[in-house]
């Protein structure tokens, strides 16, 4: 019986026995793992304490690219991977750079520039999941990854990661590793380095940003894009407010600043995105095709580490990306299609100072400038009337401001409105329609055509006297460029975007010559129009526009407001202003006269600004003072209408429809500012009355060698 053993007893001794062998090969395999692991990292840590410091690591900055300067040396674009934007570590905030620490790496001053336990941790997780899941770089293997590696998640990049990294530990500081990390980390939405980041989100230098905003900077390197404010806030925020939890418990911060700084809501730059990352990208678009104009292809533009200093005012340009939103706002056009662009130069040396195309480059890059063609309206008309001065009239000659049949054409002024008799000058300063049709019947069409040509119009002009109302297609840039010539005593000035093409060695590979010019008008032509000109912003349709210095200009709004225009110059600036709707719908009382003499004169303040209240050095000109002794209203039944006559009149472009008043926006009065010329003409005040003004002389207009209308 002491001999006896349970049967279920045997079989216990029998799986033990059968179970022991397994347990120690698996124990023996686990120790020999740990053991082969150990060995590895004591050879990579002897390795890479072995490897060699960097050569000129002090010196080297971030991969060439091509950017594209403002005149002022302002970066409004770069391409391919970089904008870099030095910065001390000194000029740094504090807490910026606490947050960044307890983020990315609260370790940073007490390792070597690898954490090889936490690459342990994260090599078991990725060999688990089968593929990279988990990171544990420390600022220094990221900073090597930025400067000579690339981002892909492979082993044998983490290997080449950490080896550099040990590299760079031997060679510089960990003040000066974490300068520049703080330089070169991308923080998504184009911000390359802290300086560009709080200049992209919040529009900021450093030194201004609230501990709130640093921390929401410092979230961004784990995933930028998917960070980013301008395209999830909500989890910007929570992001945000994890970094500010970190520097609590690291007690970077305390709990009462923790608490306030985790409430603050996030308020981003008002400019859209696009201007942010690409500060002008109409302007930036067009000096891409001069460009390539000049012989530079698209991959030594965009990789070839070209510096190409462009002709753009800067500080004039964002003005127009800030008036053309907050005007088109203001007089409620919200909506994508309500658009507006803006083009301006110096009719002198032809350097364009401001270009923008539309209103939003993100939800629409067609460039309205130079692609668009709309029907031009009043700002036609002073063509007209410069033709009419260089045949030999006089701004002060009288004309019928009364109804006129020519052919089957019966023009009318806006609401059937006349004043009799009034000089040329007030005709062009209220915007007479009936006026500017009379004067085209008087000197011809093919004189007007000619003229538009020379002075740069080359879109398609019909052989046709509603061409005296604006009713063809022009481009806002080529209006722009024929107004230059009144700017400039007659001569035509090519615009061109590009001063100075560099290479990445500072060798200049093109410099901009003196600007192609051509004599176009007699100087005593361009002083009457711009004389005329005057008095519309002083007195007529433009007076929206006045901005307290010598400036011409001319309203222009096509048929049911469709179009409305501002183009004005100064000696200096010329500047042409559209707006309209991308559907060619009306716009209601919208015309030249409110949101584009608006928008121009926001932008002309500052553009003009460098030079000063400086007057036209043109001959005197005498505009002899007039009123209109009654006004003629002439009901629309009193005038003979047959079919064709009213088909022709929906065609007309009533442009004298700058001169009422419009209706009302949400919090403006248009009536401050937009007189009304269908009740009277205004007294027109002239002191330059001392010497009678030399008659201007004819100068003959070369005939074109195409069919007339026909673009050659």
């Amino acid at each position: 019986m002491g001999n006896y053993v349970p049967k279920n007893r045997k079989r216990a001794n029998k799986r033990v026995s059968v179970e022991n062998p397994l347990l120690r090969f698996l124990t023996t395999i686990i120790v020999f793992a740990i053991g082969v692991l150990l060995a590895g990292m004591i050879a990579l840590k002897f390795y890479l304490v072995s490897l060699p410091p960097i050569k000129n690591l002090n010196s080297l900055k971030p991969n060439i690219v091509t950017t594209f300067c403002a005149g002022d040396g302002e970066v409004i674009k770069t391409f391919a991977a970089f904008a870099y934007s030095n910065v001390e570590l000194k000029d740094v905030p504090e807490n910026l750079v606490k947050a960044l620490i307890a983020t990315e790496d609260k370790h940073f001053y007490s390792h070597q520039g690898y954490d090889i336990f936490g690459l342990v941790r994260s090599m078991v997780a990725n060999v688990v999941a089968g593929h990279v899941v988990q990171g544990a770089s420390t600022i220094t293997q990221q900073l090597s990854r930025i400067l000579f590696l690339s981002n892909e998640k492979t082993f044998s990049r983490k290997i080449k990661e950490l080896q550099v990294a040990a590299q760079i530990e031997k060679t510089i500081s960990k003040d000066k590793i974490l300068e520049m990390y703080l330089n070169n980390v991308y923080l998504g939405s184009g911000a390359y380095g802290v300086k560009g980041a709080a200049k992209i989100y919040f529009n900021k230098n450093l030194n201004q940003l609230t501990l709130s905003e640093m921390a929401l900077i410092a979230g961004l390197p784990q995933a930028p894009s998917v960070y980013s404010p301008y395209n999830n806030k909500e989890l910007a925020q929570k992001r945000r407010n994890q970094v500010l939890l970190r520097m609590y418990k690291m007690k970077y911060i305390d709990k009462a600043t923790y608490e306030k700084a985790k409430e603050e809501p996030i308020v981003l730059s008002k400019m859209p995105i696009m201007y942010a990352t690409n500060k002008a990208p109409y302007f930036c678009d067009y000096v891409m095709k001069e460009l390539q104009k000049l012989g530079f292809s698209e991959d030594e533009i965009v990789n070839g580490g070209l510096k190409v200093i462009t002709t753009l005012d800067y500080k004039a340009q964002v003005t127009a990306n800030e008036a053309i939103i907050k005007n088109l706002n203001a007089w409620g056009m919200k909506q994508d299609k309500n658009q507006a662009a803006v083009f301006s130069f110096n009719p002198i040396d032809g350097r364009i100072l401001v270009y923008a195309g539309g209103k939003d480059y993100t939800k629409s890059q067609y460039d309205r400038v130079t692609q668009s063609q709309r029907p031009s309206g009043s700002a036609f008309k002073p063509i007209i009337y410069t033709a009419a001065v260089e045949k030999g009239f006089s701004p002060n000659d009288m004309i019928d401001d009364m109804p006129i049949k020519i052919g089957n054409w019966t023009p009318r002024n806006y609401g059937n409105k006349y004043r009799g008799k009034i000089p040329l000058y007030t005709a062009l300063m209220v915007s007479s329609n009936v006026c500017a049709a009379r004067l085209m019947d008087e000197i011809g069409i093919r004189p007007v055509i000619q003229l538009a040509r020379v002075m740069g119009i080359t879109t398609p002009i019909p052989y046709d006297y509603t061409i005296a109302l604006g009713s063809h297609s022009v481009k806002l840039f080529e209006m722009t460029r024929a107004f230059g010539v009144f700017a400039n005593g007659g001569y035509k000035v090519e615009p061109y975007a590009i001063e100075r093409v560099e290479s990445s060695r500072g060798t200049i590979l093109y410099e901009a010559k003196k600007a192609r010019t051509s004599k176009v008008l007699n100087i005593n032509t361009a002083a009457t129009m711009t004389a005329i000109m005057k008095t519309v912003i002083t007195n007529g349709t433009g007076r929206a526009a006045n901005i307290g210095k010598p400036a011409a200009g001319k309203t222009g709004t096509t048929d049911d407001s469709k179009d409305a225009y501002f183009i004005g110059f100064t000696p200096d600036v010329v500047t042409g202003v559209w707006v309209g709707n991308d559907d060619n719908s009306q716009m209601g009382g919208i015309t030249g006269g409110t949101i584009p003499a608006l928008i121009w004169k926001d932008i002309m303040i500052v553009a003009t600004q460098p030079y000063g209240n400086a007057d036209f050095e043109y001959p005197e000109v005498i505009l002899q003072p007039f009123r209109a002794s009654s006004v003629s209203v002439i009901k629309q039944g009193d005038l003979s209408k047959n079919d064709e006559n009213k088909d022709a009149d929906k065609k007309d472009s009533d442009a004298e429809k700058d001169g009422v008043k419009a209706p009302a926006p949400p919090l403006m009065k248009p009536a401050d500012f937009i007189p009304q010329m269908q009740k009277e003409t205004p007294t027109i005040d002239v002191k330059q009355e001392r010497v009678e003004a030399p008659k201007p002389s004819y100068a003959p207009i070369p005939m074109s060698s195409s069919p007339i209308g026909v673009q050659n």
